[in-house]
C-alpha cells in the first residue's frame, strides 16, 4: 500500500526530461483509472440519456395529439349520430302512419353505428393504458440504471482510505502550487 501512496506522490514531482514507462502498480492505476471510465460514462451518457428523453417525450406528446384529435373525432362522430337521431325521431313523427318497421330498423343501424364508435374509443383506452405499462417500465428500468451507477460510485469512493485521500489532496495542492511558480 505504501508503494501506492509513493506513485501518487510522485507525481508532483515531474522530471523536465526522462524516460517514459508504464506504472503497473495495479492498486495505483485501478483508482485513476476507474474516475476516468466513470466521468467519461457521465460526460457522454448525459447527453445519450438526454436525446432518449426528448425523443420519448416528443413521442409522448405526439400521442396525446393523436388521443386528443381520435377523441374530437369521436366526438364530431357522436355529435353527428345525436342529430341524425333527431332527425330519425322528427322522420319518425312524420311516418308514424306508414308503419313503425322503417324506424325500427333505423334505430338499429343508429345503436350499432354508436357501439361501434364505442367499442373504438374503448379499444383507444385500453391502447393508452398499455403505452402507459409501457412508460412506467421504462422509468423503472432508468431507476435501475442510476441505483447501479450510484452503487458503482459508492464502491469507488469506498475504495479510496483517509490516508490515501490526504496525500492525494496535498500531492495535488502541491503540484498546483508548483504550476503557480512557474507560470507566475
Amino acid at each position: 500500500m505504501k508503494n501506492g501512496t509513493d506513485s501518487f506522490l510522485s507525481l508532483g514531482y515531474w522530471p523536465f526530461a526522462g524516460s517514459f514507462g508504464f506504472n503497473t502498480d495495479i492498486l495505483a492505476t485501478n483508482p485513476i483509472n476507474l474516475s476516468v471510465v466513470v466521468g467519461v460514462l457521465i460526460f457522454f451518457g448525459k447527453g445519450v440519456l438526454s436525446d432518449l428523453l426528448d425523443n420519448r417525450k416528443q413521442r409522448i406528446l405526439k400521442t396525446i395529439r393523436d388521443s386528443e384529435e381520435l377523441r374530437e373525432g369521436a366526438q364530431e362522430r357522436l355529435e353527428k349520430a345525436l342529430a341524425r337521431l333527431r332527425k330519425v325521431e322528427m322522420e319518425a313523427d312524420q311516418f308514424r302512419a306508414n308503419g313503425y318497421s322503417e324506424i325500427e330498423r333505423e334505430k338499429l343501424n343508429l345503436i350499432n353505428s354508436t357501439y361501434k364508435t364505442l367499442e373504438q374509443l374503448e379499444n383507444y383506452k385500453n391502447e393508452t393504458i398499455r403505452f402507459e405499462q409501457q412508460r412506467a417500465i421504462n422509468q423503472v428500468r432508468q431507476r435501475v440504471f442510476q441505483q447501479a451507477l450510484e452503487g458503482a460510485l459508492g464502491t469507488l469512493n469506498s475504495c479510496l482510505n483517509t490516508e490515501l485521500h490526504l496525500r492525494t489532496i496535498s500531492t495535488n495542492i502541491g503540484m498546483f502550487g508548483t504550476m503557480k511558480e512557474i507560470t507566475g
